[in-house]
């Protein structure tokens, strides 16, 4: 059902339970191998980290901090179609694996074994259940592979070519065919190809089926009868368009109005049961993402979900076509709704504490809806609802280290007016009451843009307030999803610094708040978080205290330039052209690493060697402006990681030297 790079955003940072600046998973702690004494021992980096100006950091952090090390947390993936089943992804050794879980609170049986995470299986829609396909790939490239997994031997067959990137994998409804979206044309197209993974004789039966220009295409849906495809193009998270693809001869007919004044988003699109219309996420004639029916024959729309003024972000419709589960995004929050298709009314649901409800997904039986669910005082776990009798099931407990989370923090929603009036929000983590005096506070910037925080298990970030004493708070600054249309394109472009802004005005917050010390303040973000991160530190660095970016951009013409090519147009959308000289000279000006000169305060940066999104040389670059300054400034590279990290060894000490940097620089 995703087809949209926002939608995935949103579903990434549910399924990960902590916000991206840390980009961390649950680990064990690394003890130091060492004859020294306790005092002196300390916490060696492994042998795929590049760390510069970090000093040794002692053995006392990593055992202080380790049950928080230990959190893990479950997501759905897939329901066998035979059996009432499912399978989950989640971590027991170094990096998150396929699971299979039998019943609510079963054992989880570990079914893939590899270096790197698999976060992705899908059973076929129909069948016994005899194996399934998986996507992962190497070192956090992001060029995925797609597998099949057979039960009976264990056995792994590799479907793709094993050197393109292959993703957005749909069953046909028949379960005989995938279709997916592939760059192996040309490395920067995404065409749409086909695979029959069930061929025991030759599995590999990939063929293209619709050769297409750019990087945004992806496929929705199949009809019920397998003749036909939904296709989604995505432009920008304010643009996109739908088509009708022939699952024969790769056809297309636009569904969707195109070259109109007005730009319109679709998010995600399913077939009706009878195969005549499709239901569809946009915000055609709206601010928000409503659900609607779209009839094949007219051309007509019907709005289903108009009374609600938030975006629905994603839906499943039950396999008799009856019912209409989805999920709308209240104000961060997650709220799980079910809609009878013939009346149009909602049927009763469930309500959850405040958190967020997502990859929701029908059983083929037709009564029992799987979804993640996580709170700020419960880890993600894997959940199902009996629709015809209400009951609710937990299919996994994951581990929270022996720590109670009972204790931590839960979010509090804050609004602050920014320069020109506009109300922003975000959401304020307070210590315990233990802690007294004036708190110092980390902000923390989500990645996208088009992304937002929504609150939910914090999983390591619960340290920093509940044995650190500090506030922390994630903003959502213009151009952020979930408020709306028109409040994401306010950074677009020569709006860029307007979001900084923001920060700004969120700093004028703090210095009002009794409980807050505006002296002592660290930004932080990954990503665009980390952008963002590089460019408070250039223009407000009088007013905080240490920064630490995390795999963003240092200048976004360079990023531009040298991200992977079927990003490049999407970007542009996104921050401006870097071919136009007039937006090259705005983004050249606003760049940190061009304003570099004006950090004077301790700086953390951390990369990913491989990663495809933000080039390892964005670093690299602005850690060499800001050291020409004497600033100090700590360098952590993993040469076997991407876009943040995710092993088992690399987050933990990320995490550790994360703590002695704001020890170091923010307590002190």
């Amino acid at each position: 059902m995703k087809v949209s790079p926002v939608a995935l955003a949103t579903l990434a940072a549910a399924a990960l339970t902590i916000p991206l600046a840390l980009t961390v998973r649950p680990a064990r702690a690394q003890q130091a191998a060492s004859s020294k004494t306790s005092e002196e021992a300390v916490v060696a980096p492994n042998e795929n980290l590049v760390v510069e100006g970090i000093p040794p950091v002692p053995a006392a952090v990593a055992e202080k901090a380790d049950r928080y090390t230990n959190f893990r947390s479950a997501l759905f993936t897939s329901w066998n179609p035979a059996r009432r089943e499912m399978l989950i992804a989640t971590r027991f050794a170094d990096t998150f694996q396929i699971h299979e879980v039998k019943s609510p609170g079963a054992a989880r049986t570990q079914l893939t074994f590899y270096k790197d995470d698999v976060r992705s299986a899908q059973y076929p829609p129909k069948g016994d259940g005899a194996f399934f396909i998986f996507s992962k790939d190497v070192g956090g490239g992001e060029f995925y592979q797609l597998y099949r997994y057979d039960h009976a031997t264990a056995a792994v067959t590799l479907l793709t070519d094993g050197k393109s990137r292959n993703t957005d994998e749909h069953w046909s409804s028949s379960g005989k065919f995938i279709a997916y979206s592939s760059t192996r044309r040309t490395g920067n197209d995404t065409d749409i190809w086909l695979a029959e993974p069930a061929h025991r004789e030759n599995p590999q039966t990939n063929h293209m089926l619709a050769r297409l220009d750019g990087g945004g295409w992806a496929v929705a849906d199949w009809s019920p009868d397998d003749s036909q495809l939904v296709v989604q193009e995505y432009v920008s998270a304010n643009e996109s368009y739908l088509w009708l693809m022939s699952a024969s001869s790769g056809e297309k007919i636009l569904l969707t109005t195109k070259g109109g004044a007005e730009k319109i988003a679709y998010g995600s699109a399913k077939f009706s049961k009878d195969g005549k219309g499709i239901y569809v996420t946009t915000d055609l004639d709206s601010e928000f993402q409503r659900l609607a029916y779209l009839d094949l024959a007219t051309q007509k729309y019907t709005y289903l979900t108009s009374r609600i003024h938030w975006d629905v972000e994603s839906f499943d419709v039950s396999p008799d076509g009856q019912t209409i589960a989805f999920t709308t995004n209240e104000d961060g929050q997650g709220v799980l709704h079910l809609l009878d298709t013939k009346t149009g009314k909602e049927k009763p649901a469930p309500s959850f504490p405040p958190g967020q409800v997502f990859g929701i997904s029908w059983h083929p039986n037709g009564r029992e809806l799987a979804f993640g669910l996580t709170q700020s005082r419960d880890a993600t776990d894997a959940y199902s609802l009996d629709v015809t009798t209400g009951k609710v099931e937990r299919w996994t407990n994951s581990e929270t280290g022996g720590v109670n989370p009972a204790n931590f923090p839960e979010a509090q929603l804050i609004h602050w007016p920014s320069f020109d009036g506009k109300s922003i929000s975000g959401f304020y983590f307070k210590p315990p009451a233990k802690f007294t005096g004036k708190r110092p506070v980390i902000i923390d910037i989500h990645g996208g843009p088009e992304g937002q925080f929504r609150p939910g298990f914090m999983g390591r970030y619960n340290y920093f307030p509940a044995e650190m004493g500090v506030a922390m708070i994630f903003p959502n600054v213009r151009g952020s999803t979930g408020y709306g249309k028109t409040f994401v394109t306010l950074d677009n472009g020569f709006l860029r610094e307007d979001s900084y802004k923001d920060i700004n005005s969120l700093l004028d917050w703090i210095a009002q708040q009794p409980d807050l010390d505006a002296s002592r303040v660290m930004v932080t973000g990954g990503s665009y978080g980390g952008f963002m991160t590089l460019a408070v530190a250039t223009n407000y660095n009088d007013r905080i205290r240490c920064s630490l970016d995390i795999v963003g951009p240092s200048n976004l013409v360079t990023f531009l330039e040298n991200t992977s090519g079927y990003r490049q147009d999407l970007r542009r959308v996104e921050y401006g052209d870097e071919r136009d000289p007039k937006m090259r000279a705005f983004l050249e000006k606003i760049a940190p690493a061009n304003n570099a000169a004006n950090i004077t305060k301790p700086l953390f940066v951390v990369q990913g060697k491989n990663d495809p999104r933000v080039p390892w040389t964005e670093a690299q670059q602005m850690v060499a402006v800001v050291r020409k300054n004497g600033t100090p400034v700590w360098f952590l590279m993993a040469n076997d990681e991407g876009h943040g990290f995710s092993k088992k060894k690399n987050v933990d000490y990320q995490f550790y030297a994360t703590i002695l940097f704001i020890e170091k620089f923010l307590l002190n």
